[in-house]
């Protein structure tokens, strides 16, 4: 699964997604998924959960109103998911393999690099600064800051313009169908590390290529140069 080096056109920033992508949240937030729905009377299944991985909030509401119906408390689940977040989080955030030496090696490089992600201001910059690389990026595009969240192109193409970089010839780094759209649409060089959910044939479409890690995708954009 993992990409050789030419199969990467030359670039010039790169844009990260964040929860599954830099930080090892996404099976942190499933395990509260599951605690939270059965608290409240729900049966969460593998096929609901990963129809809203990389999802924002609005399109996660609708997701579940349509699996469970109008009656499920939406509000109330968010209140009680983003509690127990916060709590562990604020034990510790993890990242995801291979995070600091691709980092790293951005900075060496003076590459301009950002963040596109559909979780709130507050969660994104308190979750990057808890885990330690927020200086680490030029910008951070969060939900608060665009009016059509992925799979809108719109997050990408904010980022690649604070960058001042122009949209195709920047990377995007995603874990999530819903991100990969979004990179593909905004017309970024979109790489996939699939976290929870693996790559569909047409989402692999979409991909310049699909990487089994972090490691794997500085080799390949840094080795040749």
């Amino acid at each position: 699964m993992s990409a050789s080096p030419k199969l990467l056109k030359p670039f010039s920033a790169i844009i990260f997604d964040m929860d599954g992508t830099l930080l090892d949240t996404e099976m942190v937030f499933r395990e509260i998924l599951w605690s939270v729905s059965t608290d409240l009377g729900f049966e969460m299944t593998d096929l609901v959960h990963h129809s809203i991985v990389g999802s924002s909030h609005e399109t996660t509401n609708r997701i579940l109103v349509e699996a469970y119906g109008v009656s499920f408390p939406y509000t109330l689940f968010d209140e009680k998911c983003r509690t127990l977040m916060k709590a562990r989080m604020a034990e510790a955030v993890p990242v995801k393999t291979g995070v600091f030496e691709i980092l790293a090696e951005i900075k060496a490089r003076r590459i301009p690099v950002a963040v596109a992600t559909s979780s709130r201001s507050q969660h994104a910059f308190g979750h990057l600064g808890h885990a330690g690389i927020l200086e680490d990026f030029q910008a951070v595009v969060t939900r608060d800051d665009v009016t059509n969240p992925k799979p809108h192109p719109e997050p990408y193409l904010k980022a690649a313009k604070l960058l001042g970089v122009a949209p195709e010839h920047c990377i995007a780094v995603e874990d999530s169908h819903t991100g990969v759209r979004a990179a593909h649409a905004a017309g970024l060089q979109t790489i996939m590390v699939p976290d929870i959910v693996a790559p569909s044939d047409e989402i692999s479409a979409l991909c310049a290529a699909v990487m089994n890690s972090l490691h794997d995708l500085r080799h390949a954009a840094f080795s040749a140069s």
